[in-house]
């Protein structure tokens, strides 16, 4: 009997386990010239709540790399949040902007 290896994806913004809800995201957006450019996985929520927060011109200019990102306030505190959930929790309710 063979066992197949699951490949272990990691979110590079939350840093937890993607199991079966991610995305891809375009570090530049497609609609500012990303169509072709890096992608990464996300978890669906990670991914969800970076649009919330940030604009198509916000993430071109100054948020295009996971770096950058986590260096957004509001992304912080969400990060913090989101690593006390189990790896295929969405709470669409944390998702709207404030």
């Amino acid at each position: 009997m063979y066992h197949l290896k699951r490949e272990v994806i990691i979110c590079p913004l939350c840093e937890r386990e993607i199991d079966k809800q991610k995305s891809k995201h375009h570090l530049t957006p497609v609609l500012k010239g990303g169509r072709n450019k890096e992608t990464v996985d996300l978890h669906d929520i990670c991914h969800s709540k970076i649009h919330s927060l940030l604009t198509e011109k916000q993430l071109a200019s100054q948020y295009n790399t996971i770096e950058k990102l986590l260096t957004n306030q509001e992304i912080q505190k969400f990060v913090k949040w989101v690593k006390t959930k189990p790896i295929n929790f969405f709470d669409g309710s944390k998702l709207l902007k404030k």
